[in-house]
Parts: C-alpha cells; sequence; structure tokens
C-alpha cells in the first residue's frame, strides 16, 4: 500500500492543478518552472493577479490554493500567536512572537479579501498602501505587516508598487 500523502504534498498538488488551469484560462502555456513549493505558489499568486488585471475572474481554486498556501508560509516564517491573519473565506492563521491568547479576539488582528492578500505577498502592493486604501483592516499593536511582506521578492526586483485607487480588489 503507498504511503498517504501529507498535507504539504496535498496542498503542492492542489496548487500545481489550480495554477495549470488558471494558466489556461489565461490562453497560456502549462507551468514548466521548478516543480518545488515557493516557485509554484509564486507563479500561481501572479497568475490569478495577472488574470483579475486582464478583467478575468479569477480561478476560484486558485485564489483558494494560494490563500491557504500563503497563510502557511507566513506562519511557518514567523510562528507565535500574537496575531491573527483572516483572509476570509479562504482562512486565518495566528502568527508573530508575543503575548499567547487562548479565546476571544486575539490582541491583534488583521484582515483583507482574497486578492488584496496576494498582492502583499508577491510585493505587487505595498502594506501601507493597503492599509490606508482600507482593503486591509489591521488592529492591535503588532498588527503592522510591512517587515514581514512581501514573502518573495518581485521577479525583477523592483519594490512593490503604491497602490490605484482605482484598482479595488
Amino acid at each position: 500500500m503507498a504511503p498517504r500523502p501529507t498535507a504539504a504534498q496535498r496542498r503542492h498538488a492542489a496548487l500545481r492543478s489550480a495554477l495549470d488551469e488558471q494558466l489556461a484560462a489565461l490562453g497560456a502555456p502549462p507551468y514548466s518552472g521548478p516543480d518545488l513549493p515557493e516557485p509554484v505558489l509564486s507563479a500561481c499568486a501572479r497568475a490569478l493577479l495577472r488574470a483579475h488585471r486582464g478583467g478575468l475572474t479569477p480561478h476560484r481554486p486558485a485564489v483558494r490554493a494560494v490563500v491557504r498556501a500563503t497563510l502557511a508560509e507566513l506562519a511557518a516564517r514567523h510562528p507565535g500567536q500574537a496575531l491573527e491573519v483572516r483572509v476570509p473565506p479562504y482562512g486565518a492563521v495566528q502568527c508573530l512572537a508575543g503575548p499567547r491568547h487562548t479565546r476571544g479576539t486575539p490582541p491583534g488582528v488583521v484582515e483583507t479579501d482574497p486578492l488584496t492578500w496576494t498582492a502583499l505577498v508577491v510585493g505587487e502592493v505595498t502594506w501601507a498602501d493597503s492599509v490606508a486604501s482600507h482593503r486591509v483592516s489591521a488592529s492591535g499593536v503588532r498588527a503592522d505587516l510591512s517587515a514581514v511582506l512581501p514573502l518573495w521578492p518581485r521577479p525583477d526586483g523592483t519594490p512593490p508598487r503604491a497602490s490605484d485607487p482605482a484598482d479595488s480588489h
């Protein structure tokens, strides 16, 4: 009997499938880069943002896979329970070192929509602009994620762009 895939393997398989489906919806060839978690995740995030910018509805499984994987990556890189990051309806994680809470609303909460979150984690928009434009709700003393986002540098090495007020997610 074959061993049961781990949660990380299942997430990666879902992400690969979602990436190829999103690329197909964009009329692009399937992903041919390295089959490693970070490059696949980054490529999927960028593909769904490209679909959104092109006036297409991003592929829902791609959005779900990207949000869940990037939240897991954030929690793995910055463990703790001082801040809860919520991206409804797809997920929430606790991260950052600090006071631990066990019930009710944590001392710090960040909440945003899936496309804004995706743009933040890949450096398409800045934390400050997203908060100022009310696309991110952040409360609590540890609710500033500007030091930990984006999760990956932009491919061209440029800093995140300022948000365009007309670009609503």
